[in-house]
């Protein structure tokens, strides 16, 4: 599928902007929240300064926050939307951060399980790994149809939240889950390319 140099694709990876609760070290997953004036400002003047690769094609999650970058960094493409990118689902530690959570016993028993414990109420890492990863095969068929059409679509643009990052780096390139966190704005180059029967992330680098 990607084996020759003329159809290898190159992955951009970008965190979105910053947003009030991102700020404050809160916890923002299923919360639709838009960024903030700082987080635009940055934004803006990153793309002033060339510091995102263009793009053939650009994908996001459906998040307001996401969104919202994209049209800050790409406003002439229309994104398509892949919605197992959606952030984890935090549940009872939503839009609380660490002073408000350091007493609750549920956020202790969470921290020392290195993260691996279920949200209360929410999701499990095991579980929002698999989703991300289920949306990015969604995404290489979506490139696949265009490609049949004629498209030629060598460098992707993914417009998603830190932890879908995470997730796809640590489950399809390997390493930690957290060895890959960036701040907001910020994200990873990379290469897909095939295996027996799997696609792999390569070459990661931080842009």
């Amino acid at each position: 599928m990607w084996n020759r140099t003329e159809n290898q694709i190159t992955l951009v990876l970008i965190r979105h902007g910053e947003t009030k609760s991102n700020r404050e070290h809160r916890y923002l997953g299923r919360t639709d929240e838009a960024l903030s004036m700082e987080g635009i400002r940055e934004l803006e003047q990153n793309h002033a300064a060339h510091k995102y690769p263009r793009v053939d094609m650009l994908f996001t999650s459906p998040m307001r926050r996401c969104l919202e970058t994209a049209s800050i960094l790409y406003p002439d493409m229309c994104p398509a939307v892949i919605y197992e990118w959606a952030e984890m689902d935090f549940g009872a530690f939503e839009g609380k951060n660490y002073e408000e959570l350091k007493w609750d016993e549920r956020y202790q028993a969470w921290i020392d399980s290195d993260g691996v414990l279920p949200f209360p109420e929410g999701e499990s890492r095991e579980e929002f790994m698999l989703r991300c990863e289920e949306g990015f095969r969604n995404m290489l068929e979506r490139i696949n149809r265009e490609r049949k059409q004629g498209r030629k679509l060598q460098t992707i643009g993914m417009l998603v939240h830190g932890g879908t990052i995470m997730a796809l780096l640590s489950r399809l390139y390997g390493g930690e889950y957290f060895d890959y966190q960036v701040p907001n704005g910020e994200g990873y180059l990379c290469r897909i390319t095939e295996a027996v029967e799997s696609v792999r992330i390569t070459d990661v680098k931080r842009l």
